[in-house]
């Protein structure tokens, strides 16, 4: 029987039902993506590999306790930011520094896609990047989360614990930022600001 042709609701039941290959298919889709999303906001990254091992051993002591999943990567998402918080609190390493990381060095948001050397989508590209990471922490979360995760205003609200409103407000700040940033953004991101509300 191929996993790969079933639903997300059929392998999170197989799952819970004690299937072994069924729960490595979830790691193993959806790890790098974990990974990717929470070295964004730990300082130390190995939290961040703490975190999800905390949730994959969880997960499988606690599957057949476990609720029907529709959406695996949302409750993923969604359970992995609790971890992290939770490890950030035990280990003390932030208690009075911004969890969330400010610099731009290895744990870039968006790797960019190799356009060619000189060509003007490369230089856009660069831009956008260095300025997604200038943004605040919580705006770099929202528009990680929902251009390059593609999740929903509402899938959203419920991994950060927030109101819709507060996203879309989040969302709206982070993109007019983006736009009064540079006048290469403002024709690829006039689109974004006029859409936004319609997400």
């Amino acid at each position: 029987m191929k996993i790969t042709l079933q639903t997300d609701l059929e392998i999170w039941n197989m799952f819970r039902a004690g299937d072994r290959e069924a729960f490595a298919r979830i790691f193993e889709q959806h790890y790098r993506q974990l990974y990717s999303y929470g070295k964004q906001f730990l300082v130390d990254v190995s939290l961040t590999e703490d975190a999800i091992q905390d949730l994959f051993i969880n997960l499988w002591r606690t599957r057949e306790n476990l609720s029907e999943v529709d959406n695996i990567k949302f409750y993923l998402f969604r359970s992995l930011r609790r971890n992290i918080r939770r490890l950030s609190e035990r280990e003390k390493r932030l208690q009075h520094q911004d969890v969330f990381q400010t610099d731009g060095s290895e744990n870039s948001l968006i790797h960019s896609p190799d356009f060619g050397a000189e060509s003007e989508e490369s230089l856009l590209t660069r831009r956008l990047k260095s300025l997604i990471e200038n943004l605040p922490k919580r705006q770099r979360e929202v528009v990680m989360l929902r251009y390059y995760e593609n999740f929903s205003t509402h899938e959203i609200a419920l991994i950060m614990g927030v109101t819709e409103k507060t996203v879309r407000n989040t969302l709206f700040n982070a993109m007019t930022t983006l736009r009064g940033s540079s006048s290469l953004l403002k024709a690829c991101l006039g689109a974004i600001l006029l859409f936004l509300f319609l997400s």
